[in-house]
């Protein structure tokens, strides 16, 4: 009986079931496409993240460099005199720790061992300042009128050739890059994770004292490096095994060798810049980082969360509008649909006052009136549903077809991060003043999403149907009489 009331009801009053479906269902398709746009917001900042401190990261350990006690510790380059007086060219090299101070080895175990953390691994970064060129002498040449060469009683000369050097001087080219010394037996952490090997092959794990290199693409494309080339560093020639592109931003570094190598080049052994650090549970990851810094004092503890921070731009200022303004205006939309539809179905009770007086007359009881409003509301509620996200599915597939390109700009700093405390790694390219990153936009709808218009349309029903339910029970079958001509 309440079903086939039901069907009848509905059938009779289409128009007035869709209004109120129309209504709940443009706020849930609102709903749908705030929370999808929000969610492909919230992808796009961590593509732009990995970036910046590479997959798999949760947080880097670093120690703040020291400023330099006097202008002696800057680099000095000295070239002999050819004692032949050959132009031959001369060249000399130096691997400086860049970024940061240097950490024993030993800190990155005992990172590994607070509480909280899943592992933690490493990385050595290195600045290369080569300097290469000639001399070439200056040739002397005679002065052609001979003035002044004639010496003896009389003479105004004195005695030795006139002319001038001619010629001659020095050049020198300064190549500037650096280089990246990566822990190859743990190559799920590190900056190495945020590219992607294009050419070749990546470290492998027994290669932990290894002469080989993989270089950035960019790098490779300037210096004209393919696999199976050779780089020298330092003396030390290493053979390009692999070419890697960054999956977005700036690569973490020119070159990549194993952290073995580069603690030899830059004379650092046991020594580490930077210790990536993986959480066991990203729940923890403020836990873990008020650990580290309790217990390896002087230390900077940076997460992703850290960086976010510093991260601008059009990317920035929609993702605020979206988690700020667009959840109150579909709170607003949800609220006003809501009420509109418990508005209309009390509205619609009272237009039927003759009927529901009537099935009291009849014996019907308030609780069976009540139930039955409430049942007819649940289904306009469930229309509305199926109507949002059917429009809220169609609306997120626009805004991921048309893909609009949102640009984040990346804070600069010594090392990556703000200050010099980034999950980067330290390479040249986090020491601009800024890095901007295109990023496209998608709107990826999750069966969360769903769920929750669902959940809203049965909740939209059940509103409007209190509303409904809460007028019905008060009419009596004197209501009815009174309505009749």
């Amino acid at each position: 009986m309440f079903f086939t009331y039901l069907r009848r009801e509905l059938r009779r009053r289409r128009k007035a079931a869709l209004v109120v479906a129309s209504g709940l269902a443009l706020g849930i398709a609102l709903v749908i496409v705030v929370n999808s746009v929000s969610s492909g917001m919230s992808q796009a900042q961590d593509k732009v993240l990995q970036s910046l401190y590479g997959l798999g990261t949760d947080m880097t350990v670093t120690k703040a460099a020291e400023p330099a006690a006097s202008s002696s510790e800057r680099p000095r380059f000295q070239f002999d005199a050819r004692e032949d007086g050959s132009d031959e060219e001369q060249s000399t090299d130096r691997v400086m720790v860049q970024g940061f101070q240097t950490l024993s080895a030993s800190t990155v175990t005992k990172v590994g061992s607070q509480s909280g953390v899943s592992d933690a691994v490493g990385g050595l970064s290195l600045q290369v300042i080569k300097v290469s060129g000639q001399f070439t002498r200056g040739q002397f040449q005679q002065d052609p009128s001979g003035g002044g060469q004639q010496g003896g009683p009389g003479g105004g000369g004195t005695g030795q050739p006139q002319g001038e050097v001619r010629g001659g001087g020095a050049d020198f080219d300064v190549n500037n890059y650096s280089v990246y010394g990566t822990d190859v037996t743990k190559p799920a952490l590190g900056p190495l994770t945020s590219s992607k090997i294009t050419s070749g092959r990546t470290f492998k794990t027994t290669e932990t004292n290894a002469k080989v290199v993989v270089a950035d693409t960019s790098y490779a494309k300037e210096k004209k490096l393919k696999t199976g080339s050779t780089v020298t560093v330092k003396g030390t020639k290493f053979k390009v095994i692999g070419i890697a592109t960054p999956d977005s931003g700036d690569a973490a570094a020119n070159l990549y060798i194993p952290l073995k190598r580069a603690q030899t080049l830059a004379d650092a052994k046991d020594k580490v810049t930077t210790i990536y650090v993986k959480a066991t549970d990203s729940q923890r990851i403020d836990s873990v980082k008020s650990t580290i810094q309790k217990n390896i004092s002087g230390t900077t503890v940076t997460t992703s969360a850290d960086l976010a921070d510093t991260v601008s731009g059009s990317l920035s200022t929609a993702s605020s509008l979206a988690t700020s303004v667009g959840k109150w205006l579909s709170i607003a939309v949800l609220v006003a649909a809501f009420l509109v539809a418990g508005l209309l179905t009390s509205s619609a009770v009272s237009r039927r006052v003759r009927e529901f007086g009537t099935l009291k007359a009849l014996g019907w009881k308030s609780g069976r009136v009540t139930r039955q409003v409430v049942g007819e509301a649940v289904v306009n509620g469930l229309l509305g549903g199926a109507l949002g996200i059917a429009l809220g599915l169609a609306g997120a597939y626009v805004v991921t077809a048309i893909s609009p390109t949102l640009e984040a700009q990346l804070g600069g700093g010594t090392g990556g991060g703000p200050g010099g405390g980034g999950l980067g790694g330290g390479g040249p390219m986090r020491q601009t003043a800024s890095s901007t990153l295109d990023v496209a936009l998608t709107a990826p709808v999750s069966l969360t999403t769903v769920a929750l218009a669902v959940g809203l349309a049965i909740a939209g029903g059940l509103i409007a149907g209190a509303f409904g339910g809460w007028r019905a029970s008060r009419l009596r079958p004197a209501d009815a009489l009174r309505r009749v001509e």
